[in-house]
């Protein structure tokens, strides 16, 4: 079960430190997180039980060679293509694991749009507006923020745009 709090927490994040300097309402979600769960997005939407769709998850790509954020629903996968197109760009591949982590601050699993170590260009899928509220890391594994698609996009200087695609089911015999 997920707690939730308004108050920032002692010792709280980089994410959290930003929300409460830029004065956003945002709730605060921690939840036990299980290192054996396949997917760490999916695995928030469940504790908290938020629709998958509402809980977007932080990736680091490579656009032209530059260190690019995207955000989308944990229940989708990024579109290079559209990301490398939102960002102005060519070409877009995932980056390195390591290199994500020095650049943000935060450990994979953990890395939050918020409160990186260093501001990197940011594109947010466009069904984030869609909702009043959207879920993503606080910048620790088991932990989420909750606040508006508006102060998401705000505060990382975001572009919208329709970065990521659903998840085909899977129809292999045994999957269901």
């Amino acid at each position: 079960m997920a707690k939730k709090s308004r108050k920032q927490q002692p010792g709280g994040t980089p994410a959290t430190v930003a929300l409460t300097a830029a004065g956003v309402p945002f709730t605060v979600h921690s939840y036990d997180h299980d290192p054996a769960h396949p997917s760490y997005g999916e695995e928030a939407a469940e504790a908290m039980g938020v629709p998958p769709d509402r809980v977007f998850k932080t990736l680091v790509a490579e656009v032209d060679g530059a260190l690019t954020v995207a955000v989308v629903p944990v229940a989708g996968r990024l579109d290079l293509k559209a990301l490398a197109s939102a960002a102005g760009g060519k070409r877009a591949a995932m980056a390195d694991p390591a290199l994500a982590e020095r650049t943000t601050g935060y450990v994979r699993g953990g890395i939050s749009p918020l409160g990186q170590r260093k501001r990197l260009p940011t594109v947010v899928d466009e069904s984030a507006a869609l909702h009043d509220t959207v879920c993503v890391s606080a910048g620790r594994r088991g932990l989420e923020v909750e606040l508006s698609p508006k102060d998401l996009t705000d505060l990382t200087s975001a572009v919208l745009a329709p970065i990521g695609r659903v998840q085909p089911l899977d129809t292999t015999p045994g999957s269901g």
